[in-house]
This record gives structure tokens, sequence and C-alpha cells, in this order.
């Protein structure tokens, strides 16, 4: 069934009736503080992690480069992911911690801001960028790193309320 004021099907509001990508309209929404959390980890050796936070990797200082790169990310996210609205974030932060389980680092990535539409891609996003970048950075050390999972923690705002990774 079509939305006839969007034009969309069913749940899937990014998609026509005819199947065709369109951007949702987001015009007519109230604006109201919105705030996503990811989280993503990069599992490597002990030796990797140890080196990381000593800062002896030959690229420099991983954690503060991975940080910087995932802010830059969350507010480009629109150039990235086709169908996202470019937004006019109030706060992205992005922190680093080792967890020595893996052994590996945590990165938790918070997007924030007032508007029309959410900002979980922002928050996903700086949180993949930043992963990425300890990839990049530390790889002549340790080519066998992984990434993952990058996942949601959690969203409040908007019409649909607060959710939480684990609550449902």
């Amino acid at each position: 069934m079509t939305d006839a004021k969007t034009g969309t099907t069913g749940n899937l509001t990014h998609l026509s009736a005819e199947g065709a990508a369109n951007m949702v309209d987001v015009g007519g929404k109230d604006d109201t503080v919105r705030e996503a959390v990811a989280e993503g980890f990069v599992t490597m050796t002990r030796e990797t992690l140890d080196t990381i936070l000593a800062g002896n990797a030959k690229k420099g200082d991983v954690i503060s480069a991975a940080r910087i790169a995932g802010i830059m990310a969350a507010k480009r996210t629109h150039e990235l992911i086709p169908l996202c609205h470019p937004l006019l974030l109030n706060k992205v932060s992005v922190d680093i911690e080792p967890h020595p389980d893996l052994p590996g680092l945590r990165v938790e990535a918070l997007a924030r801001l007032s508007g029309k539409t959410g900002v979980e891609m922002e928050a996903l996003t700086a949180a993949s960028v930043a992963c990425l970048t300890i990839y990049d950075m530390a790889k002549a050390i340790d080519k066998g790193m992984e990434i993952g999972p990058v996942r949601l923690l959690s969203k409040t705002g908007g019409k649909s309320g607060t959710w939480k990774r684990g609550a449902d």
C-alpha cells in the first residue's frame, strides 16, 4: 500500500510503490532532541595493542587520529549514505578505550542534534570510520586485525522515542 503523502510503501520509507529510492520528506516533523550511541571493536594482537597504547605506531597517535576521523565522518555521513539528510549536528564525540579481553580497542560514538530526523547513521558512521582508521594506522604491525561488530547501542528522540540494545 502506498502512502499518498510520502509516496512510500509500507514500512520501507525510502522506496516508492514502484521501488524507486527517494529521500524521505521530514519537513512536517517536529524538531526534537535526538541522540544516538554506537560502538565498534577492533581486535588485534596484544603486541599491537601495547604498541598503540605506548604511542609507538609508525604513523603516529592512532587513538587521536581515529577520534578525529570518526568526528569528521559523522559530519559527512550524508555524503556517504545516499538517502541520509545533511544534518546540523550539535555534538559528536568518539571515545576509544583499550579492551584487554579482546585484546583490542572499543570505540563508542555519540551524535546529538535538535532536528527532524535521527542521528543513528551519524553515530554508526563515526564508529565505523574510527575503527577503519585504527586498522589503517596499525596495519603495518598487524594485518590480521578484525573490525566488528559495529552496532547501535541506543537512540532517543523523535516519534519512535527511546530504544536501547537489549531492552526489547
